[in-house]
């Protein structure tokens, strides 16, 4: 993992010369964004407005038994902002677009297109990684943002179904218990999980040999290693801001 993470490392290095080079296309970009992250947009959606109704089935009998209802939206905005939205989101997309970088430039790879680019005197690294990474930056925040909205309204509607919380006590709460803070560094999580999904999966493509057996398996070894760099840096982000 070391080796590898040196390699990403320095892929990232040449994406960002390549980038500040002009080299990039814009028209690339948008089209690796809708591919990223507006592809990703409803099964994101689904996966954090259940895992925040299931929390909110959790904790609005606990809270109810305790006279603590009231601090119930709070708990579920925390919860869901710091943590879920952000965590859930990345590994959706992940899973979905970050195979689909990694077995598209595997693919590339064992059939020559990457050498066929060398030919023509571009830089590959920069060529196929950067609009994937600047496209991943910028927009699955956007998706994190829009999650987080979701998840809370859906703690609402299902703490409304099983207590009977009113939904202005639900908002205040939230409103209490929320700071800028929390939005920033969620924002800041899905940033660098952006990133980190599009640099792992596509060193891993690239890094691909053989035939198309091997394709597959460098898109099994992109989804493990995206997750487990991205639990990491939700990690040492968390050690930073938090502890």
């Amino acid at each position: 993992m070391i080796n590898f993470l040196g390699k990403a490392i320095q892929n990232l290095y040449y994406s960002i010369r390549y980038t500040i080079s002009g080299g990039t296309r814009f028209k690339t970009v948008v089209s690796q964004a809708a591919s990223i992250s507006y592809d990703s947009l409803i099964i994101s959606l689904v996966i954090v407005f259940v895992s925040a109704a299931v929390i909110a089935i959790q904790v609005s009998k606990q809270f109810l038994m305790t006279g603590a209802e009231a601090y119930v939206g709070g708990s579920i905005a925390i919860v869901m902002i710091r943590e879920i939205a952000p965590g859930f989101v990345a590994l959706a997309i992940g899973a979905r677009a970050g195979t689909a970088i990694s077995a598209e430039i595997a693919n590339m790879q064992v059939t020559s297109q990457v050498d066929a680019i060398k030919t023509l005197k571009i830089d590959p690294v920069g060529y196929y990684f950067s609009p994937r990474i600047l496209a991943a930056a910028i927009t699955v925040p956007m998706v994190v943002l829009i999650a987080e909205v979701i998840g809370i309204l859906g703690g609402l509607v299902v703490s409304y179904a099983t207590i009977g919380l009113h939904p202005a006590r639900y908002i205040n709460s939230v409103w209490l218990w929320l700071s800028t803070k929390d939005i920033y560094i969620s924002l800041l999580k899905a940033f660098i999980f952006g990133i980190l999904i599009a640099l792992v999966c596509a060193t891993q493509g690239y890094e691909t040999k053989g035939g198309a057996k091997d394709v597959g398996i460098s898109t099994t070894k992109a989804a493990v290693l995206s997750t487990v760099y991205m639990l990491f840096a939700d990690f040492i982000i968390n050690i930073i801001f938090y502890l």
